[in-house]
């Protein structure tokens, strides 16, 4: 299902103000209960981020194309232990999105990649009877364009569901940090990263309907939020290259 996605930077200062102001609507994330020493609901995001030797997928998105692909490896959490991650295609349909998704362990990530062994090494997780062919699809792409791991991303992401619409998401995205040309096996590395902003986090609010719902277009009529095409991944790519972050050779 296609669903849009409204992006917004935001000051650190407001994210108290704007927690109390859509708490009447949203209940955290079931998989961020335990939460942060605060006691907000909380986990890591990890991607890993694969593109052409020509940055084809980052030039894209600079230049605004509107049908276009992100191919990731994403995990969560902080430790490597017993986690899996997943491999994804996220898709952009002007401003609509789309992914493929196809879990894998942790273990066989590397495995999965180089021998395109999809039916032993993907996940059937919840039942999900198009992993195989989305595993597939990422793979096609992957040696087909020979994309190679490009960018790290990491940060924290405080994410909330819509009491009266599942389908609403809103996250707060915070401390994003990057490193280019990682290897495929530092997903899980906090060494050497470039923070992307100081003093804003960023706002994503998602739905799947055509309209925003009223209470969150009136919450970013109040706090003047401006819609910005922020990507995680052309922002931390540029910021590392200006710091140096690993170059490539």
């Amino acid at each position: 299902m296609l669903r849009l996605e409204k992006k917004y930077l935001v000051p650190n200062y407001l994210m108290n103000d704007l927690r109390k102001r859509i708490r009447p609507f949203v209940r955290p994330d079931l998989y961020a209960l335990s939460g942060n020493n605060e006691g907000i609901p909380e986990y890591t995001v990890r991607s890993i981020y694969f593109d052409s030797s020509n940055l084809d997928c980052y030039t894209e998105k600079k230049e605004g194309v509107l049908l276009r692909k992100k191919f990731r490896i994403r995990g969560y959490g902080d430790s490597e232990i017993g986690q899996n991650v997943i491999f994804e295609i996220k898709r952009k349909i002007e401003n609509r999105v789309k992914k493929h998704r196809a879990p894998v362990k942790l273990s066989d990530m590397e495995s999965l990649l180089y021998s395109g062994n999809v039916e032993k090494y993907v996940l059937n997780e919840n039942g999900n009877k198009n992993s195989i062919d989305d595993a597939r699809r990422f793979l096609f792409h992957v040696k087909k364009n020979k994309f190679e791991p490009t960018s790290q991303i990491v940060y924290e992401r405080e994410p909330y569901h819509g009491k009266f619409d599942d389908g609403v998401r809103i996250t707060f995205d915070k401390n994003i940090r990057s490193l280019n040309y990682p290897g495929i096996n530092e997903l899980y590395s906090n060494s050497n990263q470039s923070y992307l902003f100081k003093n804003h986090f960023i706002l994503e609010i998602k739905y799947f309907t055509y309209i925003m719902p009223v209470w969150a277009k009136s919450l970013i009529q109040e706090f003047r939020l401006r819609n910005e095409a922020l990507s995680k991944y052309v922002i931390g790519f540029d910021a590392c290259m200006k710091n140096g972050n690993r170059k490539k050779c």
